[in-house]
C-alpha cells in the first residue's frame, strides 16, 4: 500500500529538518517545499540535507517578485503598521515583515502539494505562535479540503521535544546537522523585507540583544561616517524607480528592494525590538530588521504630505491602514475583506504621484525634499508668507467665525455654571 504523502514547509533549520524526520518515522511520504523571498540561504544546501534526510522531493520555488508586488507594495502603500509605539515613523513599531511573506509562502506550497497528489501539508509553526494561524488560514482557503500536519500541536510531539534543547539532542541522535546551537538558541525568520528574532535568551523582555544576534544591519555607532542620498520616485503610491550612487538607478521592482536594503544595511537603518500582542493573546518579544522596507515606506509616508487630499488620506488612516495590517498580522489575507481593502488601497493612491529626496545615516533615515509634477495640491504661493497669490487672508476672518459659534456657546456654559475656562491667578 503506497504510502501517504504531505508536503512539508521546509527551511533547512533545526525546527524543519526535525520534523521531516518525524514524519518520515510517522509513515508518510515527505515532499519537501522551500519559499525562496529573498532570505539568504543556501537553497541547494538545504535540498540536499531534505534528501539526505528522506525527502523524496524538495521544491525550491522563487516568490521573491510576487512577494514584492502583491504584499509588500500594497502594505508601503497604506502605510500598514502593526501597534503603534511611537510618533515617529522609525519608532518602535513592526512593519509586519514576517506577516507579509506567509500567503505567498502558503500559495505556493498549496500548488506544490495539488501537483504532488499530497493528502496533507506540513508546517514547523510552534502552537504559540502567529503563523501557524496565518499559514492555516491560508491553506483552508485556498484548498478547503486539504489536511493539516501541525507536530506543535500534538501532545505526543510536544512533551517530547518541550524546546530547542531537546530538538537537538534529537538532531544529534538522527546525524541530522543543524546550524543553531545552544549557546545561541534564539530563532530567525529572514525574507527580502526582514528578519526577525525571537525565543531562547530573548524571552527576558529586559535582556539586551547580543550585537552578534543582529544579521543584516550595520550597528549604527560603527556605520559610515558620510551619510547616503538617494531619491525614490512613486507612481500611485508605488515605488517605481530608485535613484543613488550618482546617477545609477534601480526600476525592477526586485532590484529597487534590493537596492534600497544595500543602503539600509550599510547604514543601520531598521532595526526595532518590541514586546506585541500575538494574534492568540500571548505577548511576545520580537527583534526586526527591516532595512529597505523601512526608508521606502517612511519616503512614501513624507510624498502623502505633499500630494494627497487630507480628508481621504484621514479616512484611509482610520480605516483602510489599521484593517489591512490588523488581517495581515492575524493571517486574514485571503479573505473579502483584504479583496475590499485592497481596491480602497488603490483608489486612495491615484494623487501619490512624485518623488522623494533620502538620506540615510548611523540608524537615521531623514528626507531632504520633495516634490511632484503633475499633482497641484501643494501651491507655495498660496502658501508663502511673503506674497498674497490667489489666498485673501481676509477670507480667514468668516472661516474663524463659524469655526467659533460652537465654542462661544461652550465659554457661555461654563461661564453660567461658575467654571470659567479661564485660569484664576492667585
Amino acid at each position: 500500500m503506497a504510502k501517504q504523502k504531505v508536503c512539508l514547509a521546509y527551511s533547512g533549520g533545526l525546527d524543519t529538518s526535525c520534523i521531516l524526520r518525524y514524519l518520515l518515522d510517522e509513515g508518510y511520504e515527505v515532499v519537501c517545499f522551500m519559499a525562496d523571498v529573498g532570505q539568504e540561504e543556501d537553497f541547494q544546501a538545504a535540498k540536499e540535507k531534505a534528501l539526505k534526510i528522506g525527502a523524496s522531493q524538495c521544491y525550491i520555488e522563487d516568490l521573491k517578485k510576487e512577494f514584492i508586488e502583491e504584499l509588500c507594495y500594497p502594505a508601503i502603500a497604506c502605510n500598514a503598521i502593526y501597534e503603534v509605539c511611537g510618533g515617529s515613523v522609525l519608532a518602535n513599531v513592526y512593519l509586519l515583515g514576517t506577516s507579509l511573506a506567509r500567503p505567498v509562502i502558503a500559495r505556493a506550497q498549496i500548488a506544490v502539494a495539488q501537483k504532488e497528489g499530497c493528502f496533507a501539508v506540513s508546517h514547523g509553526c510552534t502552537g504559540k505562535g502567529n503563523d501557524q494561524v496565518r499559514f492555516e488560514l491560508a491553506f483552508y482557503a485556498l484548498q478547503p479540503s486539504i489536511k493539516v500536519l501541525a507536530p506543535w500541536r500534538e501532545p505526543v510531539f510536544y512533551e517530547r521535544f518541550k524546546g530547542r534543547n531537546d530538538l537537538l539532542d534529537y538532531a544529534a541522535e538522527k546525524g541530522i546537522p543543524v546550524s543553531s546551537t545552544k549557546g545561541k538558541p534564539w530563532s530567525m525568520d529572514e525574507n527580502l523585507a526582514h528578519c526577525s528574532y525571537e525565543a531562547g535568551i530573548l524571552e527576558d523582555p529586559n535582556t539586551t540583544p547580543p550585537e552578534d544576534m543582529w544579521k543584516l544591519t550595520a550597528d549604527p555607532t560603527k556605520a559610515p561616517d558620510k551619510p547616503e542620498d538617494f531619491t525614490v520616485h512613486f507612481e500611485k503610491g508605488l515605488p517605481v524607480k530608485l535613484e543613488y550612487d550618482n546617477g545609477k538607478t534601480a526600476t525592477d521592482s526586485v532590484d529597487l528592494f534590493l537596492t534600497a536594503n544595500a543602503i539600509a544595511r550599510k547604514h543601520g537603518v531598521g532595526r526595532i525590538d518590541i514586546v506585541e500582542n500575538r494574534f492568540i493573546g500571548l505577548k511576545s518579544r520580537g527583534c526586526y530588521e527591516t532595512p529597505g522596507y523601512t526608508m521606502l515606506r517612511a519616503a512614501h509616508i513624507d510624498l502623502e504630505g505633499l500630494v494627497m487630499d487630507r480628508e481621504v488620506r484621514a479616512l484611509r488612516d482610520q480605516f483602510v491602514t489599521f484593517n489591512y495590517a490588523k488581517l495581515l498580522y492575524n493571517g486574514l489575507y485571503f479573505s473579502p475583506e483584504r479583496e475590499f481593502l485592497e481596491d480602497s488601497i488603490v483608489s486612495s493612491q491615484k494623487s501619490v504621484n512624485g518623488a522623494v529626496r533620502c538620506r540615510a545615516f548611523k540608524g537615521m533615515f531623514s528626507v531632504l525634499g520633495r516634490w511632484s509634477d503633475t499633482e497641484k495640491l501643494y501651491d507655495a504661493s498660496e502658501s508663502s508668507m511673503d506674497e498674497i497669490g490667489d489666498f485673501a487672508p481676509s477670507d480667514t476672518t468668516g472661516f474663524i467665525s463659524v469655526n467659533a459659534i460652537r465654542l462661544k456657546k461652550f465659554g457661555k456654559k461654563m461661564e453660567e455654571e461658575g467654571r470659567s475656562l479661564v485660569k484664576k491667578s492667585a
